[in-house]
This record gives C-alpha cells, structure tokens and sequence, in this order.
C-alpha cells in the first residue's frame, strides 16, 4: 500500500500512457513504479471481481510446474503461484503462465 506525500490519501495502481504509476485519487499526484516491483490489486464491478496485474515479472515464490496444459498453446510446463484473492473463509486462487507462450490463466480451489 502507498500513501500520497502531499494529501496522504491511499495511492493506486494505474497504467497511464504505457508507464505503471501510483495516483492519487483526492489530489492527483502520479510517481512512477520501481520496475522491480510488482502490484497486484482487486477492482470490484457489482458481483464480480477481477485481480489486476500491472507487471511482467513472476510473483516472489511462483514455481515451475510439468503437466498443466496451457489453453493457448498447449505447452505443458508453467509457473505456479497461489493468491488469496476472496475473502479468507474462501478458498485461493491459483494462477499459471505459461512458459513458452506467457498466457496467464487461473482456477479457482
């Protein structure tokens, strides 16, 4: 989480003009991501959610993993990584991309 040095109001992740930045939504202020980071968010549209990931990179603890066919190439090889991204009475997420391809799907535990 980042908070905005002039308003102090919680800062999100945005993608503007190709660039990942962090705004401020009260007084507009933008600062740039360090490209080794890597965000994830949760933006709710009435029902449903979807998890937003603005950087390439992998996920800190994602594993290869054989014998999961991607659904794009049918390659048989991804990286794995677990998220909880409902509520914690819910069960993970776990999400692969693919890697030949970089398609990222998911399944739901």
């Amino acid at each position: 989480m980042k908070f905005c040095p002039k308003c102090h109001s919680m800062m999100v992740p945005r993608k503007i003009n190709g660039k990942n930045v962090y705004k401020c939504l009260k007084c507009g202020y933008e600062e740039e991501v360090k490209s080794s980071e890597v965000i994830t968010t949760k933006i709710k549209h009435s029902e449903t959610e979807k998890t937003l990931v603005l950087e390439e990179e992998m996920p800190q603890g994602a594993q290869k993993i054989k014998g999961v066919i991607c659904p794009n190439c049918k390659n048989d090889e991804a990286y794995f990584w677990i998220l909880q991204t409902r509520a914690a009475d819910e069960p993970a997420t776990r999400f692969y991309k693919c890697t030949k391809c970089g398609k990222v799907w998911r399944e739901y535990e």
